[in-house]
């Protein structure tokens, strides 16, 4: 990238560089031939305006009319401007500027020689004015003003050629500075595109690492969620196998004993008419029995509803319903169907509506509530709602583990498990669970 840098960049100075020194000098050979052709234009006006000025002299000295001073006149009053101007034209060239000076005197003899004929010829001195005419001073000026002309155009013609010779020269050293810049351009741009190529191709190599390792992290954190699920589901089994052992031994081994207690209590009790405080006392302890056999019922309803294998999901769901409009103080109102669910699934049903039932309880705020449950052949709609304050699914809080839990649970059944509320407007969830075939 470096290299392509600057051969680019030596390229463009060199083109800049180039192009400028092909300027200037096409600018001065320019110069020069413009100056060129404006002295060789000024040499043969004035060339011209002496052949004239001398043919109107003749006319009028042939006529006497007035009508041929008038070209002499005009052609006189020229010649002067152009000595001028090439005499600035040649300022600074010694050579020239003398041949300049040869020529003026030629010029001012000849106009000198054609001026005296022409006053002889108005004072009617026909003697003189052809003595004059016969002579060959005029000849011989004139002859050497076409020498000094000649020789002056050839200078500016040799001027001329020099002037082209470099423009053709600065036009040959562009088209080979151009060129050779154009290859240093393409050098350049082809080592660009090389390391343009070996970066795309380094950025993809780099990209399909990337996405290798993406991908196996992908497959790890999948493994690991499945895993990390199977964990949660056996230790959710776990636990409801657990609770069902208890529940079942709460119930036998320790229904027996306090029914067996009773029992002796009641038979002690009807042997001891005859002592009162014997009585109080096992009255007192046939209560502290009967309360001890309650909660033990509320335990083991606790741990694994009875009602459930007993009664079926709809009558445990009615009974939960009941129990905690009573506890709350809530109207509840039940629309329940009779639907067709595996173990598993009914007590995932029964769990989730009582999880929600709690959350109710402790922070929706709520004064109404729905248990619906509805039977679609196929599946089974779980839903239950209120009208309590709510919350911004978006933004619930991480610590918020009962509707993962309940999550956890009905997907784990293969089910799954919608949260829709706002605040100020209610809560509402649903569960779909899959129906038992039939």
């Amino acid at each position: 990238m470096a290299l392509g840098l600057t051969l680019a960049a030596l390229a463009a100075l060199a083109l800049i560089g180039i192009n400028e020194a092909g300027y200037q000098r096409s600018h001065r050979a320019l110069q020069d031939v413009g100056d060129a052709q404006l002295a060789r234009g000024t040499l043969n006006l004035m060339l011209q305006n002496v052949l004239d000025a001398e043919t109107g002299q003749r006319g009028f000295l042939l006529t006497g009319e007035a009508r041929y001073r008038e070209p002499y006149d005009q052609a006189v009053k020229q010649v002067d401007g152009h000595l001028a101007t090439l005499q600035a034209l040649y300022a600074g060239r010694p050579a020239e500027l003398a041949r300049i000076g040869e020529l003026s005197k030629h010029v001012a003899r000849k106009l000198a020689e054609m001026e005296m004929s022409v006053r002889l010829r108005q004072g009617g001195n026909e003697d003189a004015w052809k003595f004059v005419i016969t002579t060959d001073v005029g000849r011989e000026e004139m002859e050497a003003i076409r020498e000094q002309v000649r020789s002056l155009i050839a200078v500016s013609n040799e001027e001329l050629a020099r002037s082209q010779l470099q423009i053709a020269n600065s036009l040959r050293l562009s088209r080979i500075g151009i060129a050779l810049v154009t290859l240093a351009g393409l050098l350049a741009f082809y080592l660009y595109l090389r390391q343009t190529h070996a970066l795309r191709s380094a950025g993809e190599r780099q990209q399909e690492a990337l996405q290798r390792e993406r991908n196996a992290l992908e497959g790890e954190v999948r493994e690991r969620t499945a895993t990390l699920a199977e964990l949660a589901t056996h230790l959710q089994q776990v636990r409801e196998a657990e609770r069902g052992f208890l529940a079942r031994e709460l119930h036998d081994e320790l229904g027996s004993l306090l029914t067996a207690a009773k029992l002796d209590v009641a038979r002690l009790k009807s042997r001891l008419n005859d002592a009162p405080d014997a009585t109080q006392r096992l009255q007192h302890l046939n209560e502290l029995l009967n309360s001890g056999i309650a909660l033990k019922r509320r335990i083991i309803e606790d741990l694994r509803p009875s009602s459930l294998s007993n009664l079926g999901l709809v009558a445990s769901l009615e009974i939960l319903g009941r129990e905690f409009a009573e506890h709350s103080g809530m109207e509840i109102e039940m629309v329940l169907e009779p639907v067709e669910l595996d173990e598993d699934n009914q007590l995932t049903a029964y769990r989730m509506v009582q999880e929600s039932l709690t959350n109710i309880g402790k922070y929706a705020q709520a004064t109404e509530a729905s248990i619906v449950m509805k039977n679609y052949g196929n599946h089974v709609v779980v839903e239950v709602n209120d009208n309590g304050k709510g919350f911004d699914t978006q933004h619930a809080r991480p610590s918020t583990h009962g509707l993962a839990g309940m999550r956890h649970r009905v997907e784990a059944a293969k089910g799954k498990l919608s949260v829709s509320s706002t605040p100020g407007k209610g809560t509402c969830l649903s569960a779909i669970l899959p129906a038992k075939p039939a």
